[in-house]
């Protein structure tokens, strides 16, 4: 089983009870859940989400025996359903939140994810559900382009690689990952340091094409909700603007508005739970993808109005 960053330090944040209720929300290949299952008594419960039908068909048969855990195929900013359809919906001690792309999708080149292996330029985490990268690229506009690769993948040769797809498109169809890479390195004229020069556009349009950080808000609210005082939130980002939304939501709702008197609705929420946390120097030896992780935590007050951001 692929082991995921962070992931003693993730456990030891995330559960404090263990016979309580817990979720995550971003399964993958269970990494995260069959270590926390390792926690719970016989009395705990687990609820795996997973928008990607290969992870969740992975998980029922990886932890078929263990009745502690349930699964739901869904975008986890569905969370407030599936807790109700599972029974969880009278509140969760604690909520695991470890995003981006998995091992696993990125190492599989049907799924076109990698700029790396060369496949069918997908992207979708749920292949079943909306358009893939391959089409949005074959008909969307220079200008809409060029807006992804700067809001979503901060690519100050935005406008420069937008004009390269649209010229490259009418040239022939641009449907795998390696056509994509190729056309976007080619429209580098500085590569950085260590960095490949198709790795922001790649992130840029993935995270587009999922929706990522319309679903991180929604979830984030969502999971403040659902969290019992005392639960914990527990949030593995990858990418410089899941993080940045991370950090402004707990801050939002941690923020003591300084006003007495006020609704309980309005009083803080949250309270963060040290700074943010990196991977170590053995982890990074062992696993170079953790470079980017950066893990927040948040504890649920005993407040239950409605969360900010």
């Amino acid at each position: 089983m692929h082991k995921p960053v962070l992931l003693q330090e993730a456990m030891e944040y995330l559960v404090t009870d263990p016979a309580g209720r817990y979720v995550d929300a971003t399964f993958g290949r269970g990494g995260h859940s069959g270590a926390l299952l390792e926690r719970l008594t016989a009395g705990g419960r687990l609820l795996a989400i997973d928008r990607d039908p290969e992870a969740i068909a992975h998980g029922k048969a990886a932890f078929a025996a263990d009745a502690r855990i349930c699964f739901e195929q869904s975008r986890f900013d569905c969370l407030e359903r599936a807790l109700g359809e599972h029974g969880f919906s009278g509140g969760v001690h604690g909520i695991l939140l470890d995003l981006g792309v998995s091992s696993p999708q990125l190492d599989d080149p049907a799924r076109g994810f990698s700029f790396l292996r060369d496949g069918p330029l997908d992207m979708r985490m749920d292949p079943g559900n909306g358009p893939s990268a391959a089409q949005w690229l074959a008909h969307a506009k220079e200008a809409d382009i060029e807006h992804v690769l700067r809001e979503f993948g901060e690519e100050r040769f935005a406008r420069r690689m937008a004009a390269a797809i649209v010229r490259e498109r009418k040239l022939a169809p641009i449907d795998t990952t390696a056509r994509l890479a190729d056309i976007v390195t080619q429209a580098n004229p500085a590569w950085e340091r260590d960095k490949h020069p198709a790795t922001r556009p790649f992130q840029a349009i993935r995270i587009f094409i999922n929706s990522e950080l319309d679903a991180l808000a929604a979830v984030l609210r969502q999971a403040c909700d659902a969290l019992l005082p005392g639960g914990r939130l527990v949030v593995i980002s990858f990418h410089s603007l899941e993080d940045r939304l991370v950090k402004r939501f707990i801050r939002d709702n941690a923020r003591e508005p300084g006003i007495p008197g006020l609704p309980e609705a309005m009083q803080p929420r949250l309270r963060a739970i040290g700074r943010a946390i990196r991977a170590g120097d053995a982890e990074l030896h062992d696993n170079p993808r953790a470079r980017s992780a950066v893990m927040r935590v948040a504890e649920r007050l005993a407040s239950r109005g409605a969360s900010r951001g």
